[in-house]
């Protein structure tokens, strides 16, 4: 076989073309994987990093997206004039917690069982109380009446605790449902879920309770019977009747044994819904005292309204205008027969004493 020059020139060109063509390939390969890696660097090295060193400053959006999520109208009732005002935020610990704490302070946030709850009586200033409460910043309660232990206990803990607020560590979960005091399997069900939890009873003269109860009632339902009609089984005998869901909650000493079985009279605090009105600033340092807080909501959050007959909250920081509960509170009493209130008084007269007598508190409704 004859050799040829030209042949075997260019078999050295051919296998450096081709190792050339590896090593390119590698050196590719290589800086796609080391640019690959280097994208990742950053957000590895700001986890470690934020895993020691405080977060950012909380931005102005992050602040509006947190308050959004978790505001709350300061008096709960949305449907009334009166209640809407000038925006006064509903709580100024509320801000205050979080321009400290950040977003990652939102985070630690987690939803609890009550460890309080205002459990009656209705009529009784059960509202009242539960706004001058959410005045305090270590309190979270919800709004609106829960009724687990009474109409939803079916639906579990978990349910109920989904219910509850967020809060932070050192903050008390609280929630109202003024139905619970009256109602028999309720005492038990709150002591299965913690034998520790405190109990607030908003109480009030029985027979203006029941006349308040029904103008309430009135309000929904012009066309009901009159408050004279209701109250007696036979007028002529003086018969009262006490299946009458408006005489029968005022019966406050019966009411009390059934939650006596359950839990020692420290735990629970009755709150005078005269004196909340009279002296707000007053049965508020019994009620922070009884939950264990230091006394923030004090006389400077209240003003009196005399055309409304009871007070309003206001920020003491500020000259804004108070605000007041709202349409549905404070409505005028229809006329009663005044012989029917003194029949009245007489009946709740022994219950209101063996009440006095349980509490160790004269309210001095007799």
């Amino acid at each position: 076989m004859e050799y040829s020059p030209h042949c075997h020139s260019t078999q050295p060109v051919k296998n450096k073309l081709f190792v050339f063509c590896i090593m390119l390939s590698l050196w590719v390969y290589m800086l796609y994987c080391c640019v690959g890696y280097c994208s990742t660097t950053p957000t590895f090295m700001m986890e470690e990093r934020s895993s020691r060193n405080p977060p950012r400053p909380l931005q102005k959006q992050d602040l509006e997206m947190f308050l959004k999520s978790q505001s709350r109208d300061l008096l709960n009732n949305e449907s009334d004039a009166d209640s809407k005002g000038d925006g006064w935020e509903e709580n100024k610990g509320d801000v205050v917690y979080v321009e400290d704490s950040g977003v990652a302070g939102a985070l630690n946030e987690t939803k609890k069982l009550p460890q309080a709850i205002i459990i009656g009586v209705k009529k009784g200033g059960t509202r009242a109380l539960l706004e001058f409460l959410r005045l305090h910043p270590d309190i979270r309660a919800v709004g609106a009446e829960p009724h687990f232990f009474d109409r939803n206990y079916e639906k579990g803990l978990e349910w109920y605790r989904e219910l509850m607020p967020k809060t932070q560590e050192g903050q008390l979960t609280m929630e109202k449902t003024p139905s619970y005091f009256v109602t028999k399997e309720v005492p038990g069900r709150i002591h299965a879920m913690s034998k520790g939890t405190k109990l607030i009873v908003v109480v009030r003269d029985p027979v203006t309770r029941a006349i308040s109860d029904y103008t309430q009632t009135r309000s929904k339902k012009p066309d009901i019977p009159s408050f004279e009609s209701l109250t007696f089984k036979n007028i002529t005998a003086n018969l009262i009747d006490t299946s009458w869901s408006a005489v029968q909650i005022g019966m406050y000493a019966r009411h009390l044994e059934q939650w006596l079985q359950f839990f020692p009279m420290s735990q629970l605090l009755f709150v005078s819904g005269e004196r909340l009105i009279s002296d707000p600033a007053g049965e508020m340092a019994r009620v922070q005292q009884f939950l264990g807080l230091r006394r923030e909501v004090t006389d400077k959050h209240f003003h009196f309204n005399s055309a409304k007959g009871f007070p309003c909250l206001k920020r003491p920081e500020s000259n804004s205008k108070p605000h007041c509960l709202g349409k549905t509170k404070g409505r005028t009493h229809p006329n009663i027969n005044p012989d029917v209130i003194q029949r009245l008084r007489d009946f709740y007269k022994p219950f209101n004493k063996k009440f006095y007598h349980m509490t160790g508190h004269d309210f001095g409704w007799d």
